[in-house]
C-alpha cells in the first residue's frame, strides 16, 4: 500500500464489518426455511412495499452505475443522459405487466422467468433458452460489480502487484460469497437498506458541495465543452444521435425487468399491491440518476483529470476514475471514506441478486429439468447455494485474469441477449397466442442478428441501420427483438395453419385476478 488514504480506509472497513455483520444476521430475519429454494433464492416471498423499494433500486442501481454513468456523462457528455427516461419508461411496465406475472408464478411456485415460460407455453427446449439467456446476460453484469469495487479501493490508495494487489477484491468476493450461501435473498435485502441511505446521502452531498466549490452551476456548465452539453443535431438522411438516444433508452427500458436478478427481486414481493407501490416509489432512484449523471460534468469542470496526483487513477481505469478523482479532491477524508463505501456495498448487493438469480435459473432450468428431474427440497436449495458460489467465482476469475474491457463488452452484449426473451416473458404475460417452436426461433434470430450487429458496429451496441439512402443509428437490441418479433408472428401464422400447439398448465383467469387489491 502507498499513499493510502488512512482515515477513508478505516471508515471504508468498519462500514464494510457492518454489512458482514448484517449479511450473515439476516438469515435469522423473517426467519424460514432456507433448505427450500423459495426461501432462500427468494426470501419466502415475504419482502413489503419498503423492503422490495430498497431490494429493487439496489438491485438495479448498483455499483457500477455509480461508477459508469458519470463516467459516460464525462467521457461523452449529454448521451449519457439517456439512463434516466429509460428507467422512467421502463415503470409503467413493470404496473402494468408484474403484478400478473408475479400472481401467476407465486400461484404455481413458479422460482424463475424460464420456469413461467416452461409452463406456459410447455416447450422446456424454450424455457432452456429463456435460462441461458439470463445466465449469460447475469455473469458479466457480476463481474462489472467488481470494476466498480476495484475503482474505488485504487481511490483509496491501496495498490500493488500481482496477488497483493488483488487481495482485496479476493477478501471482498469471500465475504459476498459467504454471506450469500448462508442467508440467501434475505442478506442483500437487509443490506440494500444501508446501501440506498448511502448513496443517497452522498449523491445529495455531491450536487450541493460540488456547485458550491466551483462557483455554481452556471460556471459549471460553461465549463463543459458544448458538444458534450447537447446532443450533435443530426445530417441529412439520418435520424444521428438523436435515434441512438430514443432507442438507447426505449430498448434499454424493455430490457430491464427482464434480467433475472430484476425478476428475483420482483417474485421476492409479498403482492402484486407491493410491485405497483414499487412502480409508483422506484423513480425517486431516477431521479437520483440524474444526479450521478450530472457528476460527470463536475468532474469536468474541477478538472480532475488533469490533476497530476489523479493521473495514475486515470491510466488504470481510465474515465471510470472520474467520480472517485472528484471526491477525492472536493471532500474530507471522513466523507470519501463514506462515499467510497457506498459504492463498494453497492458492488455487493446487486452482486449478490445476480448470483442467486443465476443459480435459481440453473437448478430450476436446467439441472432439475435436465439432470435430475426430481430432487428433494434440500437438493434443490443445496444445489442453488453451490451454484451461486460457481457463477461468484467465475466473475472474480473473469476480472482477475482478463482486462475489464471484456466484461463491458460482454454485459453489453448481454443487454442485446436478455431482450430477446421479450415476446416469451413479458408478452407471454398477456397472450398465449404466440407458437412455442416459433418463439424459440424468433429468440435464435434475434440472438445472431443482435451479435451480427454489435460485431458489424466493432463491439459497440449501437448500429447504424441503413434503409435505402437513409441511415437510422440506433440501440442494436432494439432491431434485433423487432426481428425476432416479426419472425415469430409470421411463424405461429403457418404452424397455427399447420395445426401445431402445446399445453398451457396457467388459465386465463389467473392472469386478471391480481387486481389493484391483490
Amino acid at each position: 500500500m502507498q499513499n493510502v488514504n488512512w482515515t477513508a480506509f478505516i471508515i471504508f472497513v468498519v462500514l464494510f464489518a457492518f454489512i458482514t455483520w448484517l449479511g450473515f444476521a439476516a438469515a435469522r430475519w423473517r426467519q424460514g426455511d432456507l433448505d427450500l429454494l423459495h426461501e432462500w433464492g427468494l426470501g419466502g416471498r415475504r419482502f413489503g412495499t419498503i423492503v422490495t423499494w430498497f431490494l429493487i433500486g439496489g438491485d438495479l442501481y448498483t455499483a457500477y452505475t455509480f461508477v459508469a454513468v458519470p463516467a459516460l456523462a464525462f467521457g461523452a457528455g449529454a448521451i449519457a443522459f439517456f439512463a434516466v427516461p429509460y428507467t422512467i419508461v421502463a415503470y409503467p411496465i413493470l404496473f402494468l405487466a408484474f403484478p400478473r406475472l408475479w400472481y401467476v408464478c407465486h400461484r404455481h411456485n413458479y422460482i424463475t422467468a424460464a420456469d413461467f415460460v416452461r409452463g406456459r407455453f410447455g416447450n422446456r427446449w424454450l424455457a432452456l433458452a429463456v435460462a441461458v439467456t439470463g445466465i449469460v446476460a447475469t455473469m458479466p453484469y457480476i463481474a462489472l460489480q467488481l470494476v466498480g469495487l476495484q475503482v474505488v479501493i485504487g481511490g483509496l490508495g491501496i495498490s500493488g502487484e500481482g496477488y497483493a494487489g488483488d487481495l482485496p477484491l479476493v477478501i471482498a468476493f469471500i465475504i459476498l460469497a459467504a454471506f450469500t450461501y448462508s442467508s440467501g435473498l434475505r442478506a442483500p435485502a437487509s443490506i440494500a437498506v444501508v446501501k440506498d441511505i448511502l448513496i443517497y446521502v452522498t449523491a445529495f452531498a455531491a450536487v450541493v458541495v460540488v456547485p458550491i466549490q466551483l462557483g455554481g452551476f452556471e460556471k459549471i456548465f460553461a465549463a463543459v465543452p458544448a458538444s458534450k452539453l447537447l446532443l450533435a443535431a443530426p445530417g441529412a438522411n439520418t435520424t444521428g444521435a438523436y435515434g441512438t438516444y430514443a432507442t438507447l433508452a426505449l430498448g434499454s427500458a424493455l430490457a430491464l425487468f427482464l434480467y433475472p436478478h430484476s425478476i428475483t427481486g420482483i417474485f421476492a414481493a409479498s403482492s402484486g399491491r407491493a410491485i405497483r407501490r414499487n412502480a409508483a416509489l422506484l423513480p425517486g432512484y431516477s431521479f437520483m440518476l440524474g444526479l450521478l449523471a450530472l457528476i460527470g460534468f463536475f468532474a469536468i469542470a474541477a478538472g480532475v483529470s488533469e490533476l497530476p496526483e489523479y493521473a495514475a487513477g486515470f491510466k488504470q481505469f481510465g474515465n471510470n476514475f472520474a467520480v472517485p478523482a472528484l471526491f477525492l479532491h472536493s471532500f474530507p477524508s471522513w466523507f470519501v471514506g463514506i462515499a467510497f463505501a457506498a459504492v463498494g456495498i453497492g458492488a455487493l448487493v446487486p452482486a449478490a441478486i445476480m448470483s442467486i438469480a443465476a443459480a435459481n435459473l440453473y437448478t430450476r432450468n436446467i439441472h432439475r429439468e435436465f439432470i435430475n428431474r426430481q430432487p428433494t427440497d434440500r437438493q434443490e436449495a443445496q444445489m442453488a447455494k453451490w451454484v451461486s458460489l460457481i457463477v461468484k467465482f467465475g466473475a472474480l476469475v473473469f476480472i482477475l485474469f482478463l482486462p475489464s474491457k471484456f466484461a463491458i463488452y460482454l454485459q453489453l452484449l448481454g443487454g442485446i441477449w436478455i431482450i430477446q426473451t421479450l415476446p416469451s416473458v413479458l408478452l407471454g404475460v398477456y397472450t398465449r397466442w404466440f407458437n412455442d417452436w416459433a418463439l424459440l426461433i424468433g429468440w435464435a434470430a434475434g440472438i445472431t442478428t443482435g451479435t451480427a450487429m454489435f460485431i458489424a458496429a466493432k463491439l459497440a451496441p449501437t448500429y447504424a441501420l441503413a434503409v435505402g439512402t437513409f441511415t437510422f443509428p440506433g440501440y442494436a437490441a432494439l432491431y434485433a427483438v423487432i426481428v425476432n418479433l416479426g419472425l415469430t408472428v409470421v411463424l405461429t401464422l403457418l404452424l397455427t395453419w399447420l395445426g401445431a400447439g402445446s399445453t398451457d398448465e396457467t388459465a386465463a383467469a389467473e392472469y386478471h385476478a391480481s387486481s389493484p387489491t391483490a
